[in-house]
């Protein structure tokens, strides 16, 4: 039987948009929302919580959920790929504390929206793994816990018998622990997030996508003014799509595959019992979780950037990356042996020029914005989502405070030193794996690669 070539967070969803919802007139709105992701979807919901007279428009190209808010590895987490190190020399120490305190208080605050809102999307807060398999993989680990304690960050090394307790891995040396992580179905906390903002009053334009944004006004489908005092991009890789944008925000793939449901005894033999979400700590990212019906799904980069920042859906389907992640799971759990595979999908994730996130609104325009998550946007768009909607409404506090309000990051080089950049620095990174994976020893190329992304 082949794979089906889509996420496994559709099966039961829908997979377009619906007609009934799509715009067909000129309209008008308190606050428009370009992008029915989740960081549009929590800024409607926030603000119409907050303040339930707005009239709140989302206006959706195709259906919600349907970018990385349906796709992605579902870790609610405080991660930030920005180092507090970073911020502290950019906004100062307590800046960058209370940045990483407020991500820590965000994955808190996803479970508790969820509950109250009897969103059923099987959060479940265990925290996160990250595996140590080799000894340059085990340095990078101890130094992270090093770097993690003077910032509250709530990192702890495990040696070798503890995190094999937690997970019957492959080559474990130890691992890094955070709880300030949990586990969700990214499109089932999507739909109910969609379903309580209609609940709320706000309104969902599917099938209606934006072609320009400007003070004042979008334009839907080329022939359609939607006006608004507020107009808030929350389009992450698709910003790129935007006239004016093609710089702003480099779409980068991300692939996923997924398990048939296992059984009780392989879940004995693997662990895992408190649902944490799993990676290691190679160079290229990998990420797993084990999911509300039992299954593994897991991902990571090494697909292409492709010229010119386009987006297409071909681009989701990579066969050689998902053979590469198959393979890499059952390395790192060989219990999966003849396990079978029932789901292989992908899709764009968007990072800015210095990997930098940045939510923030311009008072004079009424144009905000959100975006640039670099794969960690579960949690981090609803922490945009409560800060917008405190901007909007002209409230100054503590969250509007935060260092990446107002964060501008510089635009992309243009190409081909875009493509070369990118794909230059994925090359790198596998190539760095492969010898830290043969030699043990951290590798040089590491360095390089840090001198290129800046991160």
């Amino acid at each position: 039987m082949a794979t089906p070539l889509r996420p496994l967070w559709w099966e039961g969803a829908r997979t377009a948009a619906d007609p009934g919802s799509a715009l067909t007139a000129d309209a008008s709105a308190d606050v428009v929302i370009v992008g029915g992701g989740y960081t549009g979807l929590w800024t409607a919901y926030y603000l119409l919580r907050e303040a339930p007279a707005l009239d709140v428009l989302v206006l959706e190209a195709e259906h919600v959920g349907f970018g990385a808010s349906g796709r992605n590895g579902g870790w609610v987490s405080a991660l930030y790929p920005v180092g507090p190190e970073a911020l502290a020399r950019r906004h100062g120490r307590d800046a960058a504390r209370a940045m990483a305190s407020a991500l820590r208080e965000t994955v808190a605050e996803v479970g508790e929206v969820v509950r109250a809102e009897a969103i059923d999307c099987g959060f479940h807060h265990g925290g996160a793994l990250v595996l140590a398999r080799s000894t340059a993989q085990a340095q990078r680990a101890r130094a992270e816990v090093e770097r993690s304690d003077p910032w509250g960050l709530g990192t702890a090394w495990l040696d070798a018998a503890a995190a094999r307790e937690r997970v019957a891995a492959t080559d474990v040396h130890g691992a890094t622990a955070n709880p300030h992580c949990a586990r969700v179905h990214p499109r089932r906390l999507a739909d109910g997030l969609a379903d309580r903002v209609r609940a709320l009053g706000g309104r969902i334009a599917e099938g209606s996508p934006v072609t320009s944004i400007g003070p004042g006004a979008v334009e839907v489908g080329g022939r359609l003014r939607v006006s608004a005092r507020h107009i808030i991009r929350a389009t992450e890789a698709w910003t790129s799509a935007l006239p004016g944008q093609r710089r702003a925000i480099a779409p980068v793939y991300s692939l996923m595959v997924a398990t048939a449901p296992l059984s009780q005894q392989q879940w004995d033999e693997i662990g895992l019992r408190d649902n944490e979400v799993f990676a290691d700590h190679r160079h290229v990212v990998i990420y797993g979780q084990r999911t509300p019906d039992d299954r593994i799904a897991f991902g990571g980069r090494g697909a292409p950037y492709h010229w010119g920042s386009q987006i297409r859906p071909g681009f989701d389907q990579e066969p050689t990356v998902f053979e590469d992640l198959r393979a890499t799971l059952r390395q790192l759990l060989p219990q999966l042996d003849g396990v079978e595979f029932t789901h292989a999908w992908g899709g764009p994730l968007g990072i800015a020029r210095d990997w930098h996130p940045s939510v923030g609104l311009d008072r004079g325009t009424g144009l905000g914005w959100a975006g640039g998550y670099v794969g960690d946007g579960v949690a981090a768009s609803n922490l945009a989502g409560r800060t917008l909607a405190d901007l909007v409404r002209g409230r100054h506090t503590a969250l509007t405070s935060l260092p990446w309000v107002g964060h501008r990051s510089r635009r992309w080089e243009p190409e081909p030193l875009r493509w070369l950049g990118v794909n230059g620095a994925l090359r790198l990174g596998l190539s760095a794996d492969r010898e830290e994976a043969r030699t043990g020893r951290p590798s040089r190329r590491a360095r390089v690669l840090e001198a290129l992304t800046g991160h």
